[in-house]
């Protein structure tokens, strides 16, 4: 079968392979997602051959497929997605940094520059996936204190509203990147305001975000009790927002760390059922809104943790496609840094060393880290790698690599 395939066709492929399932078991298992009664197996075993080889599936099986592989509809058949920039702030509402920074200064704000700020907000929390944290961090606490200061300005109660929210959206963002950068406290207090934001602006959403920083703060920690509770209090604040998926995954990978299975698929499952509902994000950059694609990345770190490695792999071959433009280009430099550590984890329990420390390696070259994340997920290579090539010089080095990236940032040595 020929490589040119869509991405599509050859994902259906090697999720079924990762299954060990034949066509005919691929067609059982699609019966049992299927919402009403199916063509007979002879005729639905030829519809899925077609599928292999490249014909796109009706928008009736669509989310079906996507349901039989633990996924949803968008993230195997990717919609197009707003990618902004600089140009759109000028693009929509006709002004250059300099012109918003001037109007602030003002005694009172009109709706054109309130517009700007929420473009620029966005903007900014749309390059967050790739922009170096030393920037964005200067940049985000740059205008942060811009949008706080509009407090002392004379404003209407809507645009108090909303001026504390965009505070509140500014402050989670930061505290993201302090904490990507190995400020723990910093960031701790910054997620803290951004929760006092968001309730003093009733924003449930802002809310739930700040929770499940703290979720994520637990998580790579090693506090994964701390992680369930921090999930289920931001899932009752925001149960009907995107970021009640991302709550349902972060409590997924603490389930997977303590063993249990059935939390694991009951809470991805949860999380999955509820994005499948969700309108398609516009803007697929934000690092608030939780594309269709991010369901793999969390499902990847999950079958790694409990030892399906053949799907850990599928689902990390497809993040690394997922977040790479045709030109090499890292759209996802964080993402793919976590699927080369998958790729390196399976690959040393396979027994394939050299593999093993390419990945893992390569993870740890990206200029857009999340120090945490990272480290969390390379202690589970270095686990591998140390407890079976401990005599290797080449795991030593590895080892020793992933030790001094520890130190660098103080509070996430790699036990």
């Amino acid at each position: 079968m020929s490589d040119d395939r869509p991405a599509w066709a050859r994902r259906i492929t090697a999720e079924r392979a990762a299954r060990d399932w034949s066509q005919r078991d691929a067609v059982r298992a699609l019966r049992a997602h299927a919402p009403t009664e199916l063509p007979a197996d002879e005729s639905m075993i030829r519809q899925w051959k077609r599928w292999e080889s490249g014909s796109l599936p009706s928008e009736f099986y669509r989310p079906i497929i996507a349901a039989t592989f633990g996924t949803v509809t968008h993230a195997f058949f990717p919609a197009p997605g707003r990618r902004d920039g600089e140009r759109e702030i000028l693009a929509a509402s006709g002004m250059e940094t300099l012109e918003i920074v001037s109007r602030l200064n003002r005694s009172d704000v009109d709706g054109a520059t309130l517009d700007a700020l929420r473009i620029t907000t966005d903007r900014l929390c749309s390059e967050y996936p790739f922009m170096p944290s030393e920037q964005l961090l200067i940049e985000g606490r740059q205008w942060l204190r811009r949008v706080v200061d509009l407090h002392s300005k004379s404003l209407t109660l809507a645009q108090h509203r909303e001026v504390l929210a965009l505070s509140g959206w500014l402050a989670l963002l930061v505290g993201c990147v302090e904490y990507d950068s190995g400020d723990r406290h910093a960031a701790e207090s910054t997620r803290r305001a951004a929760l006092s934001l968001a309730t003093e602006s009733d924003h449930a959403e802002i809310a739930g975000w700040a929770h499940e920083m703290r979720a994520w703060f637990a998580l790579t920690t090693g506090d994964y009790r701390g992680v369930v509770a921090a999930a289920q209090a931001g899932t009752e604040t925001a149960a009907n927002h995107s970021v009640a998926v991302q709550l349902a995954a972060q409590e997924a990978k603490a389930w997977a760390r303590l063993g249990d299975r059935r939390q694991v698929e009951v809470a991805l499952d949860r999380g999955r059922r509820l994005l499948e509902g969700l309108p398609h994000p516009e803007n697929l950059d934000n690092h608030f809104v939780v594309d269709p694609a991010k369901f793999d990345f969390y499902a990847m770190d999950c079958y790694r943790l409990v030892g399906e490695d053949k799907l850990a792999r599928t689902l990390a071959d497809e993040v690394l496609r997922a977040g790479t433009d045709f030109d090499g280009t890292e759209r996802s430099p964080m993402r793919n840094a976590e699927a080369r550590v998958t790729l390196g984890v399976t690959a040393a329990r396979e027994g394939d060393l050299e593999q093993a420390l390419i990945h893992g390696e390569r993870a740890l070259q990206g200029n857009r880290q999340s120090v945490p994340s990272l480290i969390m997920t390379s202690r589970e290579l270095a686990a591998v790698v140390r407890d079976r090539y401990s005599q290797e010089p080449a795991a030593l080095d590895y080892l020793n690599h992933l030790h001094e990236l520890g130190q660098a940032k103080p509070g996430f040595l790699p036990a």
